[in-house]
């Protein structure tokens, strides 16, 4: 018997970092040395205050469901966070805790997208934003960036998409792939044009020059995705959150209600030990990244790649190879089997970034080295 597989789910694309993973996986278990410089997963241990509460947090038997919306206290604690770094003033009804952002989106598509509803993305964009909008019935309506703006929509560019249909633009500072940031005047702009801001703001924490600044800030007609993964190296205790207008909260929260129930009672405890006592840990983290950004960034540029724009948070590289392959799958499965150098192939990211290579310097300062100097003898190799 053949089993039809809804239109729907077809519609969702493989995600080719993580493809591009699980074959170095393979490589690895037959033997191969594999450096991974493809996903944006932080190589630090989770800090010891956030082990620890959650230890406790065990040991007191946290392990029951909680509020739908998230541990009060943990809700208070984001609210203090966006006064104190912000000055946005939230209150705890407006934060919708979960197990990370990724099903945050889910619900928030399917909250503001009815079939053939369009959200605007830029593109390049993160991987997975079209598959969400597609599957909650959404159109992705791709805005086509420059490498000059660091691939950063420009309001005029936003405008002339926006339709009778159109149900908002996300914005992503600082950025996946590019490492980009919005500046606040840039985001002035964008909350101008009179549409929902759906902003991700996971990498925040992750600054290395300008300002960081929250869409919050210029707009109270926002939603902010933000979390723990990133910043506090927790990627896989999955814990993220939303912050939204108190007019969609009731549905949102009955989504999760039904779909999610809640986030893991432990886990959330850690979340309050993480911004109440690791703000320091953060800080280290983020100048050990900014070393490794400053060094990849000039050996990538030393050996031929265009670095059309110096990341300045999160912790990727978005690199022009389109004078080496202009087929980035090709070129970031070639790379792995002959060099053992896993990183992510542009095309991931949206057609604007096709003949582009994402680094990720979420690896040690030698494995990084090390991994460069391989593929400087590949490119002799190439002839380049």
């Amino acid at each position: 018997m053949q089993i039809p597989i809804s239109k729907r789910a077809q519609q969702v694309k493989p995600f080719l970092a993580m493809e591009l993973m699980e074959r170095a996986k393979e490589l690895e278990a037959a033997g191969r040395e594999i450096i991974y410089l493809c996903l944006g997963e932080p190589d630090f241990n989770t800090p010891p205050a956030i082990l620890a509460a959650t230890g406790q947090a065990l040991a007191e038997g946290a392990t029951s469901y909680t509020h739908s919306l998230g541990l009060l206290e943990l809700r208070q604690e984001i609210c203090r966070h966006y006064q104190n770094y912000y000055g946005v003033a939230i209150v705890p009804e407006q934060v919708i805790v979960s197990s990370g952002t990724s099903p945050l989106m889910l619900l928030l598509f399917s909250t503001l997208l009815d079939d053939g509803d369009e959200l605007i993305l830029t593109d390049p964009g993160y991987a997975c934003y079209p598959g969400f909008v597609k599957f909650a019935g959404g159109v992705p309506v791709p805005l086509q960036t420059d490498a000059k703006d660091g691939f950063q929509p420009r309001p005029e560019q936003v405008r002339a998409l926006i339709t009778e249909k159109t149900r908002g633009l996300l914005i992503n500072s600082p950025s996946n792939p590019a490492g980009s940031i919005l500046s606040g005047q840039e985001m002035q702009a964008l909350a101008d044009l009179s549409i929902p801001i759906i902003s991700d703001e996971i990498y925040h924490g992750l600054t290395y020059e300008g300002d960081e600044r929250c869409i919050l800030e210029f707009t109270r007609d926002a939603f902010v995705l933000g979390g723990f993964s990133k910043a506090y190296a927790m990627t896989g205790w999955r814990l993220g959150y939303l912050i939204a207008p108190l007019s969609c909260v009731r549905t949102l929260q009955t989504l999760h209600q039904n779909f999610l129930i809640c986030a893991n009672h432990f886990v959330q405890r850690g979340g309050i030990a993480a911004l109440q006592q690791c703000q320091d840990d953060v800080a280290d983290m983020r100048d050990v990244y900014d070393k490794r950004r400053k060094e990849m960034v000039a050996r990538l540029r030393a050996l031929g790649f265009g670095v059309h724009f110096e990341p300045k948070g999160a912790f990727y590289v978005l690199a022009d190879a389109r004078h080496i392959d202009s087929n980035s799958q090709r070129l970031a499965l070639d790379l792995l089997e002959k060099t053992g150098v896993a990183v992510t192939p542009g095309i991931d990211f949206g057609q604007g970034a096709e003949g582009f290579l994402r680094f990720s310097y979420t690896r040690p300062f030698g494995e990084i080295v090390t991994a460069l100097e391989r593929i400087e003898v590949y490119l002799r190799q190439r002839g380049h």
